[in-house]
This record gives structure tokens, sequence and C-alpha cells, in this order.
């Protein structure tokens, strides 16, 4: 089943998710109707290659021309008219810069992954339940019911402000003025204060009416919105770090927009009430005690209101590494997307955002186009928002090696002039980590990943001085986060059991040192905790990540925990884990029985990225041999833990079949025989005996052709050596 068929088949919750990361950058309709295409081209690796990128951003729109060949002949005048636009809008977009569509769909692609592996892992850690809190979602309705109501309020008293008419009133006092009949004179006396009655009642009405309107705004924007968007704020460091994804923001943003559509309609009928007291005033008119009062109050709060509304959407990063944002390296381009929150027409393209560095005690420069004006075009709902695509940093100062745990932050500065305010905005990314080679990677993302996961400060530079120890349970769900989003499968609570050992023994609920997780050594080891478990990332990702997404790997087990899982299961079974003493190893460990009923366990040494990028893993187990003693060789390999047949678990990944594989009497390149490569191992009766050279691979013709005497055509296309190790 293809992964977008997986996809339309989620909850209605996850839908949601994957919904919101298909845009005009990349609609969803090409998404589902090139669905077997897209997921079998490779679109990371063209992230990073010009030429692939260019073919493949070729052949997506030679895709879109079949398909809309397709629909003409159906006359599908809707989907003709859509493919026909999307096609001019990826053209256009992306001839120019055809790497940047390879960096889109493959984090959709990625994201989806993500999304099915979170579906597929019903238990919740602590951070993801606080995230999810039902009173969150009971507030954001408050929200938007008070809101909607407040704008209701807003538009009803706009009527009454000019109520009563100074015409009416002028009538009277002239009539007193020119008549001379005393009883008259009384009559309009009377009239006169009647209206002035009335008119007075009707303009403390209609203050007390807007008064009332703006302390709602106000009670509003102190406590709940201001409430909704740090959360938002909060969800989305979480994110960032690998968590669940984000959502939220167009429905802050219908909040934050009719609630400046709200105040300036206030501050309209407040000019209104100050054009009343030209054509009319009398004592103890209270228009001109208590509007400068409220029109005061009125500006502060949208001061407050678009402060708050300029907001980092999404944050910095390099879209050569999209899993690891805020970790920037020099010289190398990022991206960083920012959001005004008040969506309204005449701000269009009239507020330019400056980007600026914000530094501890180093000092870089921005380079690049870093002065760039809002629009709403770029944008699939219309937000008003721009997107930085081309920075990069420079440091000019010169000093020693940049340190990983060092914070810097960017940040923004943009102006909003409407309806005769002035208002200067700021606001700032998450702290990023700077880095000037590749091999600091890993380090600056664990640095993310502790500031992020034990703060909630979005500005705490100085936070590495003395970084807070984190919980052990949000700890290890930050870590299944990791394999989540980087490999698409999140791990079990076996395996974070066997992690919570690695790191603290006999564990509960403990605090765990910044040190402990990223700066000491393993017991008994060379590298520490975070290092051994990057290396394994990168291992699944580059070489064993369709058995990994499977979830045939059992990866974190101990020696002793796989002895006890293996001991009563039928000889051949076995399983794979990740090595505990080599860096980015993966071995596999079966149980075999002796003729006197001894159970007995044999693993292989680890195969690490060097070895497996000549062989692929699956074709290691399915052609993987041993000779014991003098016996004939074959493969012990037969059930993958449990009991699932090893041919069942992995045969849709080999990268041939048997039948495929060349024989020596075939010929081969001109004066040679043709060589095959087959994973051996010799297991000794004496374990003290040394290995010796010869009973390592690749082996002489002659000895070639006795062990294709005795092997079925199972013999493979390329193998690796691999003798027998305790790991």
């Amino acid at each position: 089943m293809s992964q977008w068929s997986q996809v339309q088949q989620l909850e209605i919750k996850f839908l949601e998710q994957v919904d919101q990361f298909y845009d005009d950058n990349f609609p969803m309709e090409i998404r589902h109707l090139l669905a077997q295409w897209i997921e079998s081209q490779d679109w990371e690796a063209a992230s990073n290659n010009e030429a692939m990128a260019t073919i493949l951003l070729q052949n997506l729109l030679i895709q879109v021309d079949d398909q809309l060949d397709k629909v003409s002949q159906e006359k599908n005048l809707l989907l003709i008219h859509n493919l026909k636009r999307t096609r001019k809008l990826l053209q256009g977009k992306y001839q120019g810069n055809p790497m940047h569509i390879a960096v889109i769909i493959s984090n959709c692609l990625r994201e989806e992954r993500r999304i099915l592996a979170a579906a597929s892992m019903p238990v919740q850690g602590p951070l993801e339940k606080s995230l999810q809190n039902s009173v969150v979602s009971e507030r954001q309705r408050n929200v938007e019911h008070k809101v909607s109501a407040i704008k209701t309020s807003a538009q009803v008293f706009c009527c009454p402000v000019s109520y009563v008419h100074s015409h009416d009133f002028h009538t009277h006092n002239t009539a007193i003025q020119n008549d001379k009949n005393s009883a008259l004179i009384k009559q309009e006396m009377l009239a006169l204060q009647a209206m002035l009655n009335t008119l007075d009642y009707k303009r403390k009405e209609v203050l007390s009416k807007i008064g009332r309107v703006i302390h709602e705004i106000d009670m509003l924007m102190s406590n709940m919105l201001t409430e909704e968007l740090l959360d938002w704020k909060r969800r989305q460091q979480i994110a960032c770090i690998g968590g669940p994804l984000h959502g939220g923001l167009d429905q802050l943003q219908n909040c934050f927009t009719l609630l400046a559509e709200s105040l300036f309609q206030v501050r309209r009928q407040l000019e209104k009430l100050d054009e009343l007291l030209t054509r009319l005033t009398y004592d103890g008119d209270p228009i001109p005690v208590q509007r400068p009062q409220l029109l005061e109050k009125v500006n502060f709060l949208l001061y407050n209101l678009f402060r708050n509304s300029f907001v980092v959407e999404r944050q910095p990063c390099m879209p050569t590494h999209p899993q690891r944002p805020m970790v920037l390296k020099t010289l190398i381009q990022f991206t960083v997307k920012l959001r005004l929150l008040i969506k309204l027409p005449e701000l269009n393209y009239q507020i330019r955002v400056k980007c600026n560095v914000l530094h501890s005690n180093r000092r870089f420069v921005l380079c690049g186009t870093h002065v760039k004006a809002m629009n709403m075009d770029e944008s699939a709902n219309g937000s008003l928002s721009v997107e930085f695509r081309h920075l990069e940093m420079r440091c000019v100062l010169k000093g020693p090696h940049m340190v990983t745990e060092e914070l810097h932050s960017i940040s923004f500065e943009t102006q909003v002039c409407l309806y005769g305010l002035t208002i200067n905005l700021e606001t700032s990314s998450l702290p990023v980590v700077m880095i000037s080679n590749v091999s600091q990677l890993p380090n600056a993302w664990a640095s993310i990943i502790w500031y992020n996961l034990s703060t909630n400060d979005p500005q705490n530079l100085s936070f590495f001085n003395n970084p807070p120890a984190a919980t052990l349970s949000q700890l290890l769900e930050v870590l299944s986060w990791q394999f989540s989003s980087y490999v698409g499968r999140g791990l079990n609570s076996e395996q974070l059991n066997m992690l919570a050992e690695k790191l603290m023994g006999n564990y509960s609920d403990y605090q765990l040192s910044w040190a402990k997780f990223c700066k000491e050594h393993l017991p008994g080891k060379s590298f520490t905790f975070w290092v051994w478990l990057e290396a394994i990332l990168d291992l699944i990702k580059k070489h064993i990540l369709p058995l990994w997404i499977d979830g045939y790997v059992m990866g974190f087990v101990s020696k002793e925990k796989e002895r006890i899982l293996l001991k009563d299961k039928t000889p051949g079974t076995f399983l794979l884990r990740f090595s505990e003493s080599n860096l980015g190893g993966i071995t596999f460990t079966w149980v075999d029985q002796l003729e006197n009923g001894e159970v007995t366990f044999h693993s292989v040494e680890p195969y690490n990225k060097g070895r497996l990028a000549a062989l692929p893993f699956a074709d290691i187990l399915r052609d993987y041999k041993v000779i014991m003693a003098d016996n004939v060789p074959e493969n012990p390999l037969k059930y993958l833990y449990p009991d699932i047949p090893k041919d069942k678990a992995f045969g849709k990944h080999y990268s041939c079949q048997p039948n495929e594989v060349s024989k020596p009497s075939d010929g081969g390149v001109k004066g040679y025989v043709p060589s095959v490569f087959i994973p051996v191992s010799k297991i000794l009766n004496d374990s003290t005996e040394p290995h010796s050279p010869s009973d390592l691979l690749p082996m002489s013709p002659s000895v070639y052709a006795v062990l294709r005497e005795h092997l079925s055509p199972t013999a493979i296309e390329t193998a690796l050596s691999s003798p027998y190790s305790t790991d």
C-alpha cells in the first residue's frame, strides 16, 4: 500500500495535521494525482543536488501535463483549470530554484511518515498530553465565541452615536429667542430641556457601551488570547524538536483580525463623537471628559494587539537539514518565515521587515536579502506574511572554535502605519546555534533539544551557563520523537526502557543532567549517550530505513534481554539490535541448540555504515552463511523474532532475486571468471582458536567452486565476511 493510501485512511485528527503542510507551494491535488510517482523519486537527494532537482522538476511538469491530457478527455473543466494553474505556479516559482521544490516535497513526505508513525503509537508521553489538554480546546472555543460577540457589539452601537441631531435643538432654541410670548417661551424651554436630557442620556449610553466593549477586549487580550498565543508558541517549540505538528495559527489570526477590526470600529465611533462636539455641546457634556480617556485606551490596546500579532511562523532552518531547525552553519543559506496575525487589506505590501542578529559574545553579520515586504500573495490562506529564503550568517570576529552551547537569536523589526497610528513592531526567533562544520551538527542539535525541552523562555541566551536538569520521562518522549520525525517510526515502551536503563540504570522518574545526556562518556566507552544515539539515527536513515519503518528492527535491547527473549524459541530464530560498543553498528543474534540440548547464542560482528554501503542489509540477512567446523555452509537465520519467516519479513527488501545472480560459468568480463561475494562466518569448536585470514572472504575461485556444489541457486550478488563476535 502506498504511503498516500495509508494517509487517507487516518482518523480525522491526523488528516487535519496533514492538511496543514500542503499549500500553494505544493498543492495536495498534485500529491493525490501523482502519489505513486512522487513516492518513487528520491526528493531528499535532489534537495542537495541541483542537476538532479532540475530533472525531477521537469519530470514533475511532464507528469502534470499527462494528467491534463487525461482530464481534458473527461472534460472536467474545474480540474483542468486547477491543473493549468498549478503547472504555471510550479514552473514560475521553481524554474530558477529547482532544489526548493525538492526540499518542499521531501519535507511533505517526511511529515506524512511522521504522522503515520504517531498514529501507530497510541501511547502519549507527558509532553504530548500537556499539549493536547481538553482545557486548551475549550479555551480556544471560548476565545472564538467571545471575539465574535465583541465584533457584533462594536457594529451594533455605531447607530446611536448620531441619534440626536443638533438641528432640532437649534430650532427650539431659535424659537425661544424670537418668541416674546412668555407662555410659549416656557413651553419651548420645557421641550428644550427634555431634548437636552435625552441627548445627555444617549451620549452617556453610547460612551458606556463603548467603555464596556473596550473593557471586554482588554480582558480577552490580557487573559485568554495571550494565553492562547503563548500555548501556540510552546507547541511550536515542541514541534521544532520533533514533537506533534502544531496548528491553530489560522484560528489565532482570525481572532486577532476581528479584534483589530473591532478596535478600529470603536476608534471611528470616538472620532464621530468628536464631530458631535463641533455641532453641539453643553455644561456637563460627557464627551469632552470621557472621549480622550477611551481613545487613549483604544490606541494602547491596538498597540499591544499589533505587537503580539507579529510572530515567527517558521523558525530558521537550513533547507539542506530540514529536520534540524535552529542549527545554522556559517556561509550556508537558511530560511525563516514571519506572519502578522492581523489581516487587513490596507497593510498588503506596506510593511517592510528587517532582519538583525542578536548574539551573546560572538559577532556575526547577516548576509543576503534581509529586508522584504510582507504580502498576502505567497501564502495559501492569504495571510500577511514574508519568507526570507536566502539569508546566511558570517562570522566577522575570528576566535576559538564555535561552541555548540552558545545561543544566538535573529530579530525582526517593522513598522505599521495605519489610520494615523504608527506602531513599531519587533519579534525574535527561538535561540539558534551557529556551527562552522557539519561535524558539529549532532551536538548543536542536542543543545536545541535540551533548550526547547527545558524552558518556555523564548530568549534566554545565557541558558547553558547553568542548564537545568530534565525529567527522564519527558526526555524519553523527545528521544522517541527524534526517531519518529527523522526515520519515520518512534520508539515503543520496551525500547525506551532500554534507553532509560542505559542513561540511569534502575530508574523511576529521575532528573537527568545536561552533562549526563551530552557531555559525559558512557561507562567504559569513548563516546557520550547522545553521540551513540545520533550515530544510530544516521545508520537507520542511510542504510536500513525500510526495515526500521516496517518494525522489524528491535534495535534497543540489551545482550541479557535478547538471550531471555530467544532462549525458548525455535533454533534459527534471530533478532536485530544496535551495537552498544560500536558507534552506528547493527548486529543480529540467533539461537541454536547443540546435540546435548544446550541452548547457544551467536552474534555477528556489528555492521557499520561503511560495510552496509557495500552490501544491502536485507541481502546480508538473506545470504548469510555459517561454516561450523567441517560442516557444509548453511544459513542459520530462519525466523525473525518472535516467529516470522525470514523471507516473509524481508523478501520485499531484497535487492535482487536468487535467479538473477550470475554464475561463474556464465562468463564475465573478458578474461575473468565472474566473482560473487557472500557473507560467511566460521564458528570454531574451540573458541580460543584465533581466526585466520583464510576464514574470511573474498575466497579463491577453487573454494568458491566447492561451495557452489553444496549451495542452492541462492548464491548472492554481493556479500561481506563477518567473523564471529560477542557483540
